[in-house]
């Protein structure tokens, strides 16, 4: 009884919690606070097939027993200046510092009242994988070319859901997608939403990715060797009609 009920427990949703958090993020695009509140209100066993198929591979497996810190290096900004010029250690330093961010940062919008509530049981590996996939969202940027206007960033959650499937993230895109549809009529947000489908389609899963090795190599080198195209749409979009970009 005690093992069904954690299961249920796992794959409950929210729907009315997410709402609420979805329209507090829609007053205010900027508290970050509200998406991660609405991908745990819908994520259910998100979490725990990620997990399963990460333990599908050698590579996977290797990283679950290493659980290595990312976060150590991508915040070690002397480091990560020493690297060459288009390394992806380095583009993530011009990155992150450009846009006045950090991990640090991504980890203190996470940070909630309910954590605890949160990680309650929830296994060693799951907590490692949970703040895994917090902490390489930038790293998600750099290896996509997306940037953080909110064009950018709903395309890059479209690569995101597709490559780790989450009902939360999927949840705020359809919501992003209404809202422009709705206020920018003559632009069709939807097929930079495809875009970033197809991206995360093709491309080797980031998770399975030890990137602690992969910050000094050439950022289009590694691009190439796991499958990372350009998003071309949102290129043209950001050279053509910048404007576009800063709406909704």
């Amino acid at each position: 009884m005690r093992r069904l009920k954690a299961m249920l427990a796992r794959q409950r949703v929210e729907p009315l919690r997410a709402w609420r958090a979805m329209r507090e993020l829609l007053k205010n695009p900027d508290d970050t606070t509200q998406v991660f509140h609405i991908i745990e209100a819908l994520k259910g066993d998100s979490l725990g097939a990620a997990l399963r198929r990460l333990r599908r591979s050698e590579r996977g497996r290797t990283l679950l027993r290493e659980k290595p810190n990312i976060v150590e290096r991508l915040n070690n900004r002397e480091w990560l200046l020493s690297l060459p010029e288009g390394s992806i250690g380095r583009v993530y330093c011009d990155f992150v510092h450009g846009e006045n961010l950090s991990a640090d940062g991504l980890i203190a919008s996470s940070e909630t009242p309910s954590r605890y509530d949160i990680y309650r049981g929830l296994s060693e590996d799951e907590i490692w994988l949970a703040d895994r996939l917090r902490d390489i969202h930038d790293l998600q940027h750099v290896m996509t070319g997306y940037g953080r206007d909110p064009v950018g960033e709903l395309s890059l959650l479209s690569f995101m859901k597709t490559q780790t499937p989450n009902r939360g993230i999927s949840f705020i895109v359809k919501i992003g997608q209404w809202k422009y549809l709705r206020e920018v009529p003559q632009f069709d947000i939807r097929w930079l939403i495809k875009e970033g489908a197809d991206i995360g389609r093709n491309a080797a899963w980031m998770v399975e990715i030890k990137w602690e090795e992969k910050l000094a190599q050439s950022l289009d080198a590694v691009r190439a060797e796991l499958g990372f195209t350009a998003p071309l749409r949102y290129h043209r979009l950001r050279d053509q009609t910048p404007h576009l970009l800063a709406t909704a």
